[in-house]
């Protein structure tokens, strides 16, 4: 399933009018009602990414996974934990190489506590910036769909939206020409 698809379920699960908090978010990595261990289709069904990228998180080193006598993958609480996170991660965007160090931190032990820290709050940074990025380009949106007789959303202000004034970016619009008759033959 692509990120998209991921990130509209995550919304969904959280609604559109609650509030996001911490609480929020547990509700969406809680694992209370899935079995104590799962095949790489329940855990792709579960998390809405492919058996691919499970395969992928596996080989670049950031989950292990147990295998039964025949050789299946077998996810265990643990596994599935690691994975809802590591989706959360790549959601938000962080890159696979700060992924990989991250997860090489966890596993070397509580003592790379404060640069796992570190690793973390300079993301959040990323997140916050990308945040106000987007919202920038979000007014812009808004102003233009406004200049054109749109109504903007519900939370943007429209204050002198509707004068017509041009953007920066925007050549000053130019008065049609009249229009000529067709000649006559």
């Amino acid at each position: 399933m692509a990120t998209d698809d991921l990130m509209t379920r995550a919304l969904e699960a959280l609604g559109e009018d609650g509030p996001l908090s911490v609480e929020a978010l547990r509700r969406l990595a809680d694992l209370g009602d899935l079995p104590e261990t799962m095949t790489i289709a329940e855990v792709s069904g579960h998390l809405g990414v492919s058996p691919h990228t499970l395969r992928y998180y596996e080989r670049a080193g950031l989950v292990e996974v147990a295998r039964d006598g025949h050789g299946h993958r077998v996810y265990d609480a643990e596994a599935v934990r690691r994975l809802v996170f590591l989706t959360r991660m790549r959601l938000s965007g962080m890159p696979m190489r700060d992924l990989r160090h991250y997860i090489a931190l966890v596993d070397a032990g509580v003592h790379t506590v404060p640069e796992r820290l570190e690793v973390l709050v300079g993301h959040r940074d990323a997140i916050r910036r990308r945040i106000r990025e987007l919202t920038l380009s979000l007014m812009a949106v808004e102003y233009k769909i406004t200049t054109y007789g749109g109504s903007a959303g519900p939370d943007v202000q429209t204050v002198g939206a509707t004068t017509g004034e041009a953007l920066p970016d925007e050549p000053p619009r130019r008065a049609l020409p009249a229009e000529r008759p067709a000649p006559s033959r």
